[in-house]
């Protein structure tokens, strides 16, 4: 048998501010943005650069229960994990853009990460996995 996440939703206030987000600043990719009629919604997918794997599905919240998820949708814990090929180049470009840091760098075992915000406070962790982690040596 062989499965695998596709997409994870992202709830988001607004689906042109969330595209400006991630496509400008992250410089992530737009995959698909497609208008869907009969539920007056959006079919937004963005993915970083040159990812194979798990898309964000940017979700407009639509009811008032799912607008206070926005910006929340760990509990305050670090709710996704950007994985880069070069962590110093994306970190400085994310400053450079205007990210948030809200822990600096910092050397672990498995590699070096550091934690940032997004457009509306989820917490992200960028990170460069060491050559010998095993995520990295699977995804070889």
């Amino acid at each position: 048998m062989k499965q695998s996440i596709v997409h994870v939703a992202l709830v988001v206030r607004d689906y042109d501010e969330a595209i400006d987000f991630y496509v400008n600043k992250l410089k992530f990719e737009l995959v698909e943005d497609t208008y869907q009629a009969e539920q007056d919604k959006r079919w937004v997918v963005v993915s970083p650069p040159g990812s194979n794997g798990v898309a964000l599905l940017l979700a407009r919240a639509s009811k008032t229960e799912q607008e206070v998820f926005i910006g929340n949708q760990a509990g305050g814990r670090v709710f996704l994990f950007l994985n880069t090929d070069d962590f110093w180049r994306d970190y400085h470009r994310m400053l450079a853009e205007g990210i948030t840091f809200i822990r600096p760098p910092k050397e672990e075992d498995y590699g070096t990460v550091a934690v940032f915000e997004d457009l509306y406070g989820n917490l992200w962790d960028l990170l460069q996995m060491n050559d010998n982690h095993p995520m990295v040596m699977r995804m070889s």
